[in-house]
């Protein structure tokens, strides 16, 4: 099960997301996907992950989540898009729908044929039909194929013109088809026909709009509701029309849509990587960077590190600017991949919507750093350290009644638990429930080790108590001439923080995000103490 302090950190997270449309990411402690869902807003149906339910499914998801993600779409039909192709990419546990090859559906306009028709196809061919799409959900197609035999006379059959039919199909004498079959239909009449109805399929449909809501409003008036109905719902597929969804081509290209933004001193890339037509998979990198550096420097930087560890290429790259030495940042790029490579800027249309995504998820990724690094911030001031707290080691002592004494070090980074530095102790050479002394053991043996292995150092140091424990962990780093490394205790009940500067203590407000952090940080090597204390408890009843 995840742990109390896993679940209290996440709802805070789920609370920081956009109300806008996209996609999130439940992971586990191995940072593999393990569900992949949509939502119209993400702050909502994450958070409603965290309500009591009876539902087994989200019982398991959220028995296995340690951290979520989320990338933004336009809209939520994009969502469901980009939700479908990720999901077939990751192959989470969790998802049961949608992990089979069965791909989203299109219309086929036969324009190659004389008299062309129109049929719902799963593949995109390379036949000089004209395909458009895709469709979600399913019967928006097929109620899409009635409109277009309904309103443009457009045949739906296979039938061979000319043929052997004398007498049209039923299909003529409900209204859904022109019978061009029979020659009821002059073939320039229906070529025009043909027309109408590819400016309708590709999204000029303005005028046609304007004309049906007319329509539409006049049949209601005259009280003719069944007319007015089927009016709205020609209108409602003209809409689903002109909603193109933009990470979906049906060219079959394999490209790498850069996002990019920059804020004070950071500085992020967003990546949407597209194969074969679908975007599948989305990557990021943030960095800091001089405030004075130009954005085209740095786009080119980004891009070439960006590429320096990865093995797959695209085609082609779009980038939201010109980067500095294109060319030759070109020529650095088809030598990584050892083939060619283009760099695209696009201007208008659909790549431009793209490019302008993929920069809302930079711009996002570098708001969730800043809001990750507030809480750094406000103890390197309220502390008066030299440093960014970035990494931080917590300590706390747990025995019964002091027996089986144990001692826990958790790490947090950026605000986030590194839980394979996590690391802890048997207490060895102190008898009896002391604390102090307990602390003071585990210490020693972590800095001494330190000395040989060469582990990272902390920023900042918190152990759980008050006075006593504050000056027990200073002495131990004096003597192990680590007195460098800043040292500050966390009192609970009143939540009151001292350190060497601060001997009477220091009171933050409730709601501040530093003191909220090192309550997380206490709370967290609190629980690996206890769960390590009950194993060895457990371990010796057994005995």
């Amino acid at each position: 099960m995840s742990a109390e302090f896993g679940l209290k950190g996440l709802k805070a997270k789920a609370q920081s997301l956009p109300k806008k449309p996209g996609i999130y990411f439940f992971k586990d402690k191995k940072n593999t996907i393990i569900y992949i869902g949509k939502a119209r807003s993400l702050r909502d149906r994450v958070k409603s992950y965290f309500l009591p339910t009876s539902d087994p499914k989200v019982e398991h998801i959220m028995s296995e989540t340690t951290d979520f993600d989320f990338i933004l779409t336009d809209s939520e039909r994009e969502a469901v898009f980009l939700e479908n192709n990720f999901i077939r990419q990751s192959q989470p546990k969790f998802n049961i729908n949608l992990k089979d090859d069965k791909s989203f559906p299109f219309l086929k306009l036969t324009v190659q044929l004389k008299y062309p028709g129109i049929e719902l196809t799963r593949r995109v061919q390379k036949d000089n039909a004209k395909y458009v799409g895709p469709f979600s959900p399913a019967h928006q197609a097929r109620k899409t194929i009635h409109l277009l035999a309904k309103y443009f006379g457009i045949r739906t059959c296979r039938e061979a013109i000319p043929g052997k039919r004398k007498r049209p199909c039923l299909e003529f004498d409900i209204g859904l088809c022109s019978a061009p079959c029979v020659g009821f239909i002059s073939e320039n009449e229906y070529k025009e026909n043909v027309n109408n109805a590819l400016l309708f399929l590709e999204g000029g449909v303005e005028k046609l709009s304007n004309i049906l809501k007319n329509k539409m409003k006049f049949a209601a008036e005259k009280q003719e509701f069944e007319q007015a109905a089927h009016w709205r719902d020609f209108l409602f597929a003209l809409d689903q029309l002109k909603e193109k969804p933009k990470l979906i081509s049906l060219q079959e290209k394999n490209e790498d849509i850069f996002g990019y933004a920059k804020e004070n001193a950071h500085v992020s890339l967003y990546v949407f990587m597209m194969r074969k037509g679908k975007v599948i998979e989305s990557d990021n990198l943030l960095e800091s960077a001089e405030q004075n550096t130009p954005d085209e420097k740095l786009l080119a930087d980004l891009v070439l590190k960006f590429y320096k560890i990865r093995l797959d290429f695209p085609e082609i790259i779009l980038l939201p600017l010109s980067p500095q030495g294109q060319k030759r940042l070109l020529d650095k790029l088809m030598r990584l991949k050892q083939g060619n490579l283009t760099i695209h800027l696009p201007q208008r249309g659909k790549k431009k919507r793209l490019i302008e995504l993929a920069n809302k998820n930079a711009a996002s990724l570098l708001r969730k750093k800043t809001t990750d690094l507030s809480s750094l911030i406000e103890l390197q001031n309220q502390l008066k350290l030299d440093t960014l707290p970035s990494r931080i080691e917590g300590y706390d002592i747990s025995n019964t009644g002091g027996e089986e004494s144990v001692g826990s070090l958790v790490v947090f980074e950026n605000g986030k638990p590194l839980k394979n530095d996590y690391r802890k102790f048997k207490i060895k050479t102190v008898q009896g429930s002391d604390d102090v002394s307990s602390l003071r053991e585990v210490l020693y043996r972590r800095y001494i080790k330190i000395r040989t292995v060469k582990a990272p150092l902390p920023d900042l140091i918190l152990v759980d108590g008050g006075k006593g424990q504050l000056g027990a962990a200073a002495q131990v780093l004096k003597e192990l001439d680590f007195e460098d490394i800043p040292i500050i205790s966390l009192a609970k009940k009143e939540e009151i923080i001292f350190s060497l500067l601060h001997n009477n203590g220091l009171k933050l407000a409730k709601t501040s995000p530093g003191l909220q952090l090192l309550q997380r940080i206490r709370d967290e090597a609190h629980r690996f103490a206890i769960t390590y204390h009950r194993k060895r408890r457990e371990k010796k009843s057994f005995s």
